[in-house]
C-alpha cells in the first residue's frame, strides 16, 4: 500500500533508496511502476539519478513590453478581450495588457466554460513560448491559472525542471515523484551512501553527492542554466565521473577476473608460420610485425589474451590474424574466426583457404545458411577436432556448435556483437575449464578518449602503417545533376583496363528496395555503357551466386560492379580504381571510409565520386567536406564522433550497452584519463566499495561486470 514519504517506517528510513521500490512514494501505483520499468527506473534512487534534461525559469514575472519571440517567461497581466476566431482552425484569442505591453493567449483545443472564465478584469499568470503573431507577440496554449484581487500566490523557488520521460508520465508528475524522492533523502541523508573515498574527492574536487543530486532536481533562481544545459555544471560533473568510475571498474573487474582464468599457453615450433611467411607475396609493415610479436607473446600465456587490433582500412589485419591462427594449430588447439555478415565472413573465408589450405589445414565454413545434414556434418568436424580452423557469422556461438579443444576466438568488427556474445565463445573452450584467447579486429579507428573507456578490458594494439605503394584515394562531391559526366567518368577509367564500383546507398530500412534501388541503376547502367561488363551484387542474392559475382569482378571479367553497401567490408580487388557513391549524404562518415577503403589497393591513382541530392543538410555538408579533406581513418572518427555521437560510432546504440544515464562520452572526454586512475586507486585501495557502484550504476547488466 502506498504511503506518504514521512509515514515509512523506522526501518524503511534507514533503507538505502535503491532498495526502496518507487511504489512506497504515494502517487506511484502499479500501472505508472511499470511504465518507470521501461526506463529503468524501479526504485527511489533511480528517480533521484533520473536527471532533468533541461529547466525552465519561472522563478520570476517578466514585463510584456520586455519580451521578444523565443522567450519562455511567466507573465502576469489582465484580460482586455476574449473572442473566438474563425478561420482554417477555430481557436481561441484571449488578450492580455500589464501596462507595459499586450500579448494574445492562442488556445485551439477550448471549452465553453473555459471562455466564459476568461472575462475581461481577470488576472492571470502565465508561462508559455513567445512566438511572433499576424499582428503582436503570442503564447500559444500557455500554462495559466487565475490571480483573485491581490492574490500573490507566490512563485517558484527554484528553475523548473523538465525531464526526459515516456509515454503517459507527465511533467508534472515527474516533479511531484521527484519531490517525494527528494523528501525521503532529506529524512534519511545515508539513503544514497557515498561509495567514493574522502581521498578521491578532496582530490578531484568532487561536491557531496547528495547536494549534486539535490541541486539538479531543484537548482535556485541564480543557476548559470547555460552550464547547467551544457552539461558542465560542478554538481553534473560529479555523477558523471561516478558513472564512467562505475563503467570503467565494471571493465577493469572483467579484465583482473580474465586474468585469473586459465587458457591453454598456445606455444607451436614456428614452421607452419614460417611456411606462410616464405609464400606471402608481401612483406609484412613493421606495424604488422610488431602487432603479430604482441599476439603471439599474449598466446604464450597461461590466461586469456584480450587484444583489440584496431586498423586503417586496408592496414593488412586479416594477414595478422592468419599468423595467430597458425600458433595456435602449431599447439594443437582449434581456431573460430567470427564476422558480423556472411559476406565478410566469405572474404575471411577466401583469405584463409588461400593462406591455410597449401599448408594441409582443414578449413570449416558455417553460417545460418547451413541446415540439416551439412550443418551436422561441420558440427561433427568441430566436435571431433578434423576441421582446425572454422570460419563463419553468429552461427559459431549456437548451444548446440561444441570445439573439441578451442584454443583462440577471432572477432572482426567486434563493435556489431555485444559482450554477452563475446562471452558465449568464451565458454565453449577446452572441456569449459579453460578459456580461449580472444583477438578482436576493428576496421572503425575510435578515438583514443573513447577507447579507453569502451574497451578498458582488453589490450590495445594499432596497425598504424598502410602496406607500401597505398596511396591516398582522391575525393570528390558532385551534385547528382552532373551524373552524365559521372557516367562518362566511369568509361573513360574502365576503358583504360581499370575496374569500378557504383555503390547505391539505403533508400529506407529495407533491404528489398535498397536491392530494387541497385538493380534499377544497374540497368541504366547497362543502357548507358553497352560497352562495358556490369555486374550487380547485393544482400538478398544467394551465397553461391554472390562469390561467383565477386570472383568475376576479381579476376577481371567484369569492368563496373554495381553493390549496395553490403561491399563495405572486406573485398580486396587491387585493380578497382574508381568508386561513385550515390547519396553519399544517407551515410556515416565511418561507413564511407569504409566503402572508399575498397580502392586504392592497387598502385594506380584511385578516386571516389561521392553524388549526392541537393538540398544538403549543414551536418551532411560536414561529413561530405571531411571526406573530401582527409583519408585518415583516426581523424574521421573523431569528426563521426563529434558529429553522431559515442553511441553510433561504437555501434553500442542497438546492442543496449554504454548506454550512460548521465555521463557523455563526448563532452566528458577531458576527464577520462582521470576516471581511469580513479578506477586503478579503488581497485587497490578501497576493493570494498566496488560493487556497490556497479550496483548503483550497471546492475541491470549483471554479465557485463559479471567476474
Amino acid at each position: 500500500m502506498a504511503r506518504e514519504p514521512g509515514n515509512l517506517s523506522q526501518k524503511k528510513t534507514n533503507t538505502t533508496l535503491d532498495a526502496v521500490p518507487v511504489t512506497a512514494m504515494k502517487g506511484v501505483g502499479p500501472r505508472n511502476a511499470e511504465r518507470l520499468q521501461k526506463i529503468g527506473v524501479s526504485t527511489v534512487q533511480d528517480v533521484l539519478f533520473h536527471l532533468p534534461a533541461r529547466y525552465q525559469d519561472r522563478t520570476r514575472v517578466t514585463p510584456i513590453g520586455s519580451l521578444q519571440p523565443g522567450d519562455q517567461a511567466v507573465i502576469e497581466a489582465e484580460v482586455e478581450l476574449a473572442d473566438i476566431r474563425f478561420g482554417r482552425r477555430r481557436s481561441l484569442l484571449v488578450r492580455l495588457s500589464d501596462g507595459t505591453g499586450s500579448i494574445t493567449l492562442r488556445f485551439f483545443h477550448f471549452s465553453g466554460a473555459q471562455k466564459s472564465a476568461l472575462v475581461r478584469g481577470v488576472r492571470l499568470r502565465c508561462y508559455g513560448e513567445v512566438r511572433r503573431g499576424p499582428s503582436s507577440l503570442e503564447m500559444i496554449h500557455p500554462e495559466y491559472q487565475r490571480l483573485e484581487e491581490d492574490e500573490d500566490s507566490g512563485l517558484e523557488e527554484s528553475l523548473t525542471p523538465i525531464y526526459p520521460t515516456t509515454e503517459g508520465m507527465h511533467q508534472l508528475t515527474w516533479r511531484g515523484m521527484t519531490e517525494k524522492a527528494l523528501a525521503l533523502l532529506e529524512q534519511n541523508p545515508a539513503g544514497l551512501p557515498e561509495w567514493l573515498p574522502p581521498e578521491l574527492l578532496s582530490q578531484m574536487k568532487l561536491t557531496d553527492l547528495s547536494a549534486a543530486v539535490r541541486y539538479l532536481h531543484r537548482p535556485p533562481p541564480n543557476a548559470d542554466q547555460d552550464l547547467l544545459l551544457s552539461g558542465q555544471h560542478p554538481a553534473q560533473r560529479r555523477l558523471a565521473f561516478e558513472e564512467l568510475l562505475a563503467h570503467q571498474l565494471g571493465l577493469r573487474k572483467l579484465r583482473r577476473a580474465q586474468r585469473k582464468t586459465k587458457a591453454p599457453a598456445l606455444v607451436g615450433d614456428g614452421a607452419l608460420v614460417q611456411k606462410l611467411f616464405q609464400q606471402l607475396p608481401f612483406t609484412l609493415t613493421a606495424a604488422q610485425q610488431r602487432v603479430t610479436q604482441e599476439i603471439s607473446d599474449d598466446l604464450q600465456q597461461q590466461h586469456p589474451m584480450m587484444r583489440l587490433i584496431q586498423g586503417d582500412v586496408g592496414s593488412g589485419k586479416t594477414v595478422v590474424a592468419a599468423l595467430a591462427a597458425l600458433q595456435a594449430v602449431e599447439a594443437g588447439y582449434q581456431v573460430t574466426m567470427m564476422a558480423p555478415t556472411e559476406l565478410l565472413a566469405e572474404q575471411h573465408l577466401l583469405s584463409f583457404q588461400t593462406w591455410l589450405e597449401p599448408l594441409g589445414i582443414e578449413l570449416a565454413w558455417l553460417t545460418g545458411r547451413h541446415k540439416g545434414k551439412s550443418r551436422q556434418g561441420i558440427l561433427d568436424a568441430l566436435d571431433q577436432g578434423d576441421a582446425r580452423v572454422v570460419v563463419g557469422t553468429h552461427a559459431l556461438f549456437q548451444d548446440d556448435v561444441a570445439y573439441q579443444s578451442l584454443g583462440l576466438v577471432i572477432i572482426d568488427e567486434q563493435h556489431r556483437f555485444g559482450v554477452h556474445q563475446r562471452m558465449a565463445l568464451r565458454d565453449k573452450g577446452v572441456g569449459g575449464n579453460l578459456h580461449p584467447h580472444q583477438l578482436i579486429m576493428t576496421a572503425t579507428p575510435i578515438p583514443r578518449t573513447l577507447s579507453m573507456t569502451a574497451y578498458a578490458d582488453l589490450d590495445l594494439s594499432v596497425i598504424d602503417e598502410l602496406p607500401p605503394g597505398r596511396k591516398p584515394v582522391g575525393t570528390v562531391a558532385l551534385p547528382d545533376t552532373r551524373r552524365p559526366e559521372v557516367v562518362e567518368r566511369v568509361l573513360s577509367a574502365c576503358k583504360k583496363g581499370r575496374q569500378a564500383y557504383w555503390v547505391c546507398t539505403l533508400i529506407e530500412e529495407s533491404e528489398a528496395l535498397q536491392c530494387q534501388a541497385a538493380e534499377e541503376a544497374a540497368a541504366e547502367l547497362e543502357l548507358a555503357l553497352p560497352e562495358l561488363r556490369v555486374g550487380l551484387i547485393h544482400g538478398r542474392l544467394k551465397g553461391p551466386q554472390k562469390e561467383n559475382i565477386m570472383a568475376r569482378f576479381k579476376q577481371g571479367e567484369l569492368d563496373l560492379l554495381v553493390a549496395t553497401t553490403v561491399i563495405e567490408v572486406g573485398v580486396d580487388v587491387p585493380n578497382a580504381s574508381l568508386m561513385v557513391i550515390e547519396n553519399p549524404e544517407r551515410l556515416g562518415l565511418a561507413q564511407l571510409h569504409q566503402l572508399r577503403g575498397r580502392i586504392g589497393r592497387g598502385t594506380a591513382e584511385s578516386h571516389c565520386v561521392l553524388m549526392y541530392h541537393a538540398p544538403l543538410s549543414q551536418n551532411a555538408q560536414e561529413r561530405l567536406k571531411v571526406m573530401r579533406e582527409t583519408n585518415d581513418g583516426f581523424v574521421i572518427a573523431q569528426k563521426d564522433l563529434e558529429l553522431r555521437g559515442p553511441g553510433e560510432v561504437l555501434g553500442t546504440r542497438q546492442t543496449g550497452e554504454m548506454q550512460f544515464r548521465i555521463a557523455d562520452l563526448l563532452r566528458d572526454q577531458p576527464i577520462l584519463s582521470q576516471v581511469q586512475q580513479a578506477a586503478e586507486l579503488m581497485l587497490d585501495r578501497y576493493p570494498e566499495s566496488v560493487e556497490p557502484l556497479l550496483r548503483r550504476w550497471i546492475a541491470d547488466r549483471a554479465r557485463y561486470i559479471e567476474a
